[in-house]
């Protein structure tokens, strides 16, 4: 049987904590910058963690 290939977009997407949590960006902040506030954008540029509802299925993509 092949070894299972993790979903590309996904590992372009997320990265592992080293506690095994999962790591993201933040939506909203490629394009339309002018109309948001400097508050907002600042917020936007940092990373969050992936809810825990969506955790299981972020990573099955990343076959974890």
């Amino acid at each position: 049987m092949p070894k299972m290939k993790t979903k590309s977009a996904a590992k372009k997407r997320f990265r592992i904590t080293g506690t095994g949590l999962v790591k993201r960006k933040h939506a909203y902040h490629s394009h339309i910058l002018t109309k948001k506030t400097n508050k907002r954008k600042r917020a936007l540029g940092h990373q969050t963690i992936v809810e825990p509802a969506n955790m299981a299925a972020v990573r099955e993509m990343l076959l974890m």
